[in-house]
């Protein structure tokens, strides 16, 4: 056995100013890692001598990549070349669709640790409206208050907490707190940044769909995005211009369903506070299911027979295997793939501040509306606590007139005024291992009370549809509590 290190990521600067210095004339890209790994299947020779060859012939080693990637068609080679992306001074709006691919990883500028300025995105169709007095009103009003909110937060989080007030090591910790509950009132074109970490298959894909967006925002972000890699690995960055499909089917699809749904008269939900989880969906028999994946991958029976011999077992015999399976779980172990094999898809109506979070778990799937003023807002209990309530509803009210007036001449820039309150609802699926994961992170007393409320919610539903498949579903804090009550003899 052999292993051989072929790269790891370097700063860009770094690597300029190591190729300035050293006269390199040959082009530094990760198409030669590309170009090497896709000529494995068929070259005898080690790999590592093909990265040899690769970096000795990089003309030959991008036309290798355009061959195998765009002719033959196995994009995965575009997978090895590797880059890491700063995004600055984009809204928080952008955010979100920017992280909706699964493949890449993004760490964001947060909103609860960090006390944000004033800044800003101001949308060119907000501009082209004329409506920017407005806009920047509305935004920098929510601003100031965000700002004052925050200093009256402050002192109330740590005299509620003083205990740990004492110790001044959690100093940014309690300011933490204070600043996660006044963002709430700031917008969705708060700036913000992040830094992204991408292979070339999925740059391509994400300059394509973001240029296919109406946002001007979003395509400004695909054009200064390709600008910024094309030059680096030419050979699999190719197909970057927005395709029909990615432009068309959504706008057509709210066009068909609003002509539809014009023959029925949906029910009002008036004034009736709104269920904001409602599990919709879950797999049949769903511990039985998991019980028979158990005996399959533990025996050598066919699926058939396993699940017949699920169905024949007793509740105690049930209980007794999936106690097995849990038997040496840590609270930061995942739960075995079988796991994954059932499902649950819940409606959600959560605020954007819950929303930021939530869509961070991608592998599960999320299907979102746009955000609706008329689903009301969250407010945060500490707001409630300290008598800000009347203000905070004010600036909401400010808030939903400045969307309205803005809606009325450029829909789809209205949503950027905005807050971090308001709410949208969301269809959200996902398997029994995927629950699992979200629950040690937000079901954790760490975890910000929203998305710690939301989840906890999900949780109690769950349960009782799949109570063996989830007998170890909880926070991490939780974990060792559970796990004696599940293991207690006399269980």
């Amino acid at each position: 056995m052999k292993i051989l290190l072929a790269g790891y990521n370097l700063d860009y600067d770094l690597i300029r100013t190591l190729k300035d210095k050293s006269g390199m004339q040959q082009d530094l890209t990760p198409e030669t890692i590309s170009a090497a790994y896709a000529r494995i299947s068929r070259n005898p020779k080690p790999v590592n001598e093909l990265r040899d060859i690769s970096r000795d012939e990089v003309d030959k080693a991008r036309q290798s990549n355009r061959n195998i990637v765009f002719e033959m068609g196995h994009s995965s080679v575009a997978e090895h070349a590797v880059f890491n992306i700063d995004v600055i001074g984009v809204s928080r709006l952008l955010v979100e669709e920017i992280e909706k691919f699964r493949l890449c990883s993004f760490t964001e500028k947060s909103q609860r640790y960090v006390l944000f300025n004033k800044d800003f995105v101001v949308p060119e169709e907000i501009k082209q409206a004329s409506l920017t007095d407005l806009f920047t009103d509305t935004v920098q009003t929510q601003n100031e208050y965000y700002h004052a909110l925050y200093e009256k937060l402050r002192p109330y989080i740590f005299d509620k907490h003083k205990t740990l007030a004492e110790n001044p090591a959690n100093k940014s910790l309690l300011e933490g707190w204070a600043k996660e509950d006044a963002r709430y009132v700031i917008s969705l074109a708060t700036e913000t940044q992040l830094g992204m970490t991408i292979n070339a298959r999925n740059l391509e894909l994400m300059l394509r769909r973001l240029a296919a967006l109406p946002s001007a925002e979003a395509q400004e972000y695909s054009k200064k995005l390709f600008a910024a890699t094309k030059d680096i690995a030419p050979s699999l960055i190719r197909y970057t211009q927005a395709t029909d499909y990615d432009k068309f089917t959504r706008q057509n699809l709210r066009s068909q369903a609003s002509v539809l749904l014009q023959k029925y008269s949906p029910q009002s939900e008036g004034s009736k506070k709104l269920s904001d989880v409602k599990l919709i969906s879950v797999s049949d028999a769903a511990d039985n299911k998991v019980t028979a994946d158990l005996l399959f991958s533990s025996s050598t029976l066919n699926y058939s027979s396993c699940l017949s011999q699920a169905n024949s077992m007793t509740s105690k015999e049930k209980k007794v295997l999936f106690k097995t399976a849990f038997a040496n779980l840590q609270a930061h172990d995942a739960v075995l793939r079988e796991l994954e094999n059932v499902a649950l898809q819940f409606e959600l109506i959560l605020s954007a501040s819950c929303f930021a979070q939530l869509k961070r778990h991608r592998l599960s799937t999320i299907i979102a509306q746009e955000y609706d003023p008329q689903l009301n807002v969250t407010i945060p209990p500490a707001v409630r606590k300290i008598g800000q309530q009347k203000n905070f509803m004010e600036i909401m009210r400010h808030t939903k007139n400045a969307y309205e007036q803005i809606k009325k001449k450029t829909p789809l820039a209205a949503v950027y005024v905005l807050t971090n309150a308001h709410r949208k609802r969301v269809l959200m699926k996902f398997n029994a291992r995927e629950l699992y994961h979200l629950a040690r992170l937000r079901a954790d007393a760490h975890a910000q009370w929203d998305i710690h409320e939301l989840t906890e919610k999900m949780l109690q539903q769950a349960k009782k549809v799949m109570p063996l498949t989830l007998m170890m579903a909880c926070g991490k804090d939780s974990f060792s509590n559970i796990y004696k009550k599940v293991f207690s003899p006399h269980t």
